[in-house]
């Protein structure tokens, strides 16, 4: 299929299998404020984590496919369990540039002092080859602890960020970390800044968060530079429009973005088929 070449007022596409990808969009949103955004939650379909790596790379190249579609210029996969398994996949698949998310383990290896960093990520990110090189290239003299947040992906989907169950599961997760010595903890999944109040009401100062979110912002603004696609400076300083598109009702997210985002928006319930879906689908027929 011929897609038009891309221009510089054509919006950035964000795709996150639900609402934790909303951090990056708030650090885009600071750092380029003159970009368009649609975003897309896959929330139809989420967690990630739970679900097999030939599924990932299924759903991560049709929303891809979808967001080429509307016409956007560039994509951030804002999701570490997506980014992990399928981005090369689907890199190679879009004739648009892509950004995708990583833990990160190199900034936490910078700056901590007692050389024991903790990583609380999906399952799925935690045991992908793409993080095992990570840590290997950059934490060699450094301790890591791996942590799966189970849980902690649905209770930011169900716009939960300070209960005192969350709060109990929260310091499940990091007190063995701070009881080994680790200074640092890596928020190893776009969901989990979000969680950043309730993990500071366990830890106190006596962790180092690492929130990719802003490096991200970055990462795109290089990117966007390097093909020419980078949107003219607006006399308005606000951010531009986001349009915020979900495969489930979109509840959720219109809370969530107007509660962390303070960004009003409406959510449109969007369909974006794909090959397993299709599979699901027939077989609950």
């Amino acid at each position: 299929m011929n897609h038009p070449a891309p221009n510089c007022a054509a919006p950035i596409g964000i795709f996150d299998s639900g609402l934790g990808g909303l951090s990056v969009l708030r650090a885009v949103r600071a750092h380029l404020p003159a970009e368009q955004v649609v975003y897309v939650a896959d929330s139809r379909y989420a967690p990630y984590g739970q679900r097999d790596d030939d599924f990932i790379a299924d759903r991560t190249l049709a929303i891809g496919e979808w967001l080429v579609a509307q016409g956007a210029k560039a994509l951030v996969v804002a999701c570490n369990t997506a980014t992990a398994q399928s981005i090369e996949f689907v890199r190679a698949r879009l004739p648009i540039p892509l950004v995708g998310v990583e833990p990160g383990v190199k900034p936490a290896a910078l700056l901590s002092k007692s050389r024991v960093a903790g990583v609380l990520a999906t399952q799925v990110t935690l045991r992908s080859a793409r993080f095992q090189a990570l840590v290997e290239r950059h934490a060699d003299d450094l301790r890591v602890l791996c942590q799966p947040g189970h849980g902690l992906v649905e209770a930011v989907e169900r716009c939960d960020i300070d209960s005192p169950e969350l709060v109990e599961l929260l310091r499940a997760y990091v007190q063995p970390m701070l009881d080994a010595g680790a200074d640092t903890l890596v928020l190893g999944c776009t969901h989990y800044p979000f969680l950043d109040a309730a993990i500071r009401s366990i830890v106190g100062e006596r962790m180092t968060l690492v929130d990719t979110s802003v490096a991200i912002a970055r990462q795109l603004e290089r990117v966007l530079d390097q093909h020419g696609l980078r949107a003219s400076a607006r006399d308005d300083e606000s951010p531009a429009d986001a349009r915020l598109c979900s495969t489930s009702d979109g509840e959720h997210l219109r809370a969530l973005a107007q509660a962390l985002l303070n960004l009003e928006a409406p959510v449109e319930r969007v369909q974006i088929p794909s090959r397993r879906t299709r599979e699901l689908e027939s077989h609950a027929v």
